[in-house]
C-alpha cells in the first residue's frame, strides 16, 4: 500500500504540489485507490471521536454558563452575556482559524482551536475563582473555539469524501455532535460537585467548565497525533495529480487562491456558492432566534422547566439525530431539492410554534421541525459550498461560512428578544420565515440555471446524432467541465459558467446538480 504519512512523518519525501509561498507545508504523495479508501476511513473515524468530545466539552460548560454568569455579577440580566460571549467568540475565530487551516493543513487549525477552548475554560474557572466578571467573559469568548472547531470538524470530512457521498460524510460528523450534546448537560452537576469537592475554592457552578478543559485538551491531543496525513493537503495533493495528469505536462499547476480575500472572491464569482452561503446562515440565524426565545413562550403559557427541557430535547434531536438521513437525501437527491425541503420545514415550523399559543404539543413539533429544517439546510448547504467553489479557496470559504452564519445568528438573536417584548412571540416567527425569503429566491434561479443547461446539453446532444440523452438523472459520466470529479476536485466557478453557457462535456450525476 503506498505510503500515505505527511510532511511530519516523511520530511525527505518530495512532495507532490508545491505552492509558490515558501511556507508551504509540504504533503506527501498522495495515495493510490486502496490507500485513499483506508485513509477516508480512518480521517472519518477521527473526526467522529474528535467531534464526540468536542460536542461534550461545549454542552458540559454551557449547561451552567448563565447561573455562573449570575453569581458572579450578581445580575439576572447580566446572566445571557455568558453565552453571547461564546457565540461572539465562535464567529471572531473562526476567520483566523480558517487562514490557518488554508495555508497549513486541517489538523493544526482544529488543534489549535481546541487548545484556544481549553485556555478559555480554564480562564473562566479563574474569573469564578477572582469573582471577575470580565475575566470571565474573556474566558467564555475563548470557549468558543471549542464550537468553532466542531464546525470546522464537518468541513474536514468533505475533503477527501467522493463528491457523490460528500453530503454524507459531513452529516455523520454532524450527528456525532448528538452524543456529546445529549450527555453534557446530564455531567455538568456531577462534575461540578466533583471540582467543589477537592476543596480548591472553585465554585460548584464552574467545575463544568474545568472538566471542559480537561476534554478539550484530550480532542486537541488526538487530533494532531492520529489526523495523518492531513486530508485537506492530501486532497489538494490528489486535485494537483489529477490536473496535471489532464493538462499532460510535466509538472503540476501552481495552487493559488488560498487566501481569505481569494475565498471571497471565489464566493462572489459563484451563484452556487452565494446559495449555499445565504442558506447556511440564513437557517442558522431562523433556528436560533425562534430557539432562545421559545422557553420564554412557553413560560408565558404556563409551561414549567420539566416541559421546557423536554421541548428543547425534541429539538436537539431534531438538530443532530436525523442528519445522516439528510446527507443521504442530498448526495441522492442533489443539493438544491434538500435545501428546498429545509425551506419547507423552517416556514411550517415557524407556522406551528407562532400559532401554538397555550398548545403545548404544538410547540414542540414546531420545534423539532425547526431542528431538521436546519439540518437540511446545514448539511446541503455545507456539501454545496465544498462543491462550488475550486479546491484551493475551499478552507477560506468554509471559514468565511462560519463566520458569517455565527454572526447573523449572534445578531438574530439579541433582536428576537426586543421583537418579542415590542411585538410578540407570532410576529418573531412571522419575521424569522421571512428572512427565508432570499434562500427562496436564490434556490429558485439555481434550479432554472440547471434547467436551462440541461436543455442545451440536451439540444447539443441531439444535433451531434448520438441518439444518447445524456441530462437524464444518472448519467454515466460522472464529471464535467469545471465540476467535480471521484477525487473531489474541483474547478469550483467554472461549474457556474457551465450553467450559464454551453459546457464542453456531460451533465453531472443528480447528486451534485444543487
Amino acid at each position: 500500500m503506498t505510503d500515505t504519512r505527511d510532511s511530519a512523518d516523511a520530511p525527505d519525501r518530495k512532495p507532490a504540489a508545491t505552492d509558490s509561498a515558501a511556507t508551504e507545508p509540504r504533503a506527501a504523495a498522495p495515495p493510490g485507490p486502496e490507500g485513499l479508501a483506508a485513509l477516508r476511513r480512518r480521517v472519518h473515524a477521527v473526526l467522529v471521536v474528535s467531534q464526540i468530545l468536542g460536542g461534550l466539552g461545549v454542552a458540559t460548560g454551557i449547561a451552567l454558563a448563565a447561573v455562573l454568569a449570575e453569581d458572579i455579577s450578581g445580575s439576572e440580566g447580566l446572566a445571557g452575556l455568558a453565552s453571547t460571549s461564546s457565540v461572539v467568540g465562535t464567529a471572531v475565530l473562526s476567520l483566523p482559524l480558517a487562514a490557518l487551516m488554508a495555508a497549513k493543513g486541517r489538523r493544526p487549525g482544529l488543534a489549535l482551536a481546541y487548545l484556544i477552548a481549553a485556555v478559555g475554560g480554564a480562564t473562566v474557572v479563574v474569573g469564578a475563582m477572582l469573582e471577575n466578571f470580565p475575566v470571565l467573559l474573556a474566558g467564555m469568548a475563548a470557549f468558543g473555539a471549542g464550537s468553532s472547531a466542531n464546525l470546522q470538524a464537518r468541513f474536514a470530512a468533505a475533503d477527501l469524501a467522493e463528491p457523490d457521498r460528500r453530503a454524507r460524510a459531513i452529516s455523520t460528523v454532524v450527528w456525532a455532535t448528538t452524543i456529546g450534546a445529549v450527555l453534557g448537560p446530564n455531567i455538568a452537576a456531577p462534575a461540578g460537585r466533583s471540582v467543589s469537592a477537592l476543596g480548591l475554592g472553585i465554585p460548584a457552578t464552574a467545575g463544568p467548565f474545568l472538566w471542559g478543559t480537561g476534554i478539550f485538551l484530550i480532542a486537541g491531543a488526538l487530533v494532531q497525533l492520529l489526523l495523518r496525513p492531513d486530508p485537506l493537503l492530501t486532497a489538494r495533493a490528489l486535485a494537483a495529480r489529477e490536473a496535471e495528469e489532464s493538462a499532460g505536462t510535466g509538472k503540476p499547476p501552481a495552487e493559488d487562491g488560498r487566501s481569505l480575500r481569494a475565498g471571497m472572491a471565489a464566493v462572489a464569482a459563484s451563484p452556487r456558492a452565494r446559495l449555499a452561503l445565504v442558506t447556511i446562515a440564513g437557517a442558522h440565524t431562523v433556528m436560533v432566534s425562534i430557539m432562545v426565545m421559545t422557553p420564554v413562550a412557553l413560560s408565558h403559557h404556563g409551561a414549567d422547566i420539566d416541559l421546557i427541557g423536554l421541548v428543547i430535547s425534541g429539538h436537539i434531536a431534531g438538530m443532530y439525530a436525523l442528519s445522516p438521513v439528510m446527507g443521504w437525501l442530498a448526495d441522492r437527491l442533489g443539493r438544491l431539492s434538500v435545501i428546498g425541503l429545509a425551506i419547507g420545514l423552517l416556514v411550517c415550523a415557524a407556522a406551528l410554534a407562532g400559532t401554538a399559543g397555550a398548545d403545548h404539543s404544538r410547540s414542540a413539533a414546531g420545534l423539532a421541525l425547526l431542528g431538521l429544517g436546519w439540518s437540511a439546510a446545514l448539511v446541503a448547504g455545507s456539501a454545496l459550498l465544498t462543491d462550488s467553489v475550486p479546491q484551493p479557496a475551499r478552507a477560506a470559504v468554509q471559514g468565511l461560512s462560519d463566520l458569517t452564519m455565527n454572526a447573523a445568528a449572534g445578531a438574530g438573536g439579541a433582536l428576537a428578544g426586543v421583537i418579542v417584548s415590542q411585538a410578540g412571540y407570532g410576529w418573531l416567527t412571522a419575521v424569522s420565515a421571512a428572512l427565508l425569503l432570499p434562500v427562496a429566491a436564490l434556490a429558485f434561479a439555481g434550479t432554472l440555471r440547471r434547467a436551462a443547461a440541461r436543455t442545451r446539453e440536451g439540444a447539443r446532444d441531439r444535433t451531434r446524432g448520438n441518439g444518447t440523452d445524456r441530462t437524464r438523472e444518472g448519467g454515466p459520466d460522472r464529471t464535467r467541465e469545471g465540476g467535480p470529479d471521484r477525487t473531489g476536485s474541483e474547478a469550483g466557478p467554472a461549474a457556474d459558467a457551465a450553467a450559464l453557457a454551453p459546457p464542453a462535456a456531460e451533465s453531472p450525476p443528480p447528486s451534485q446538480r444543487g
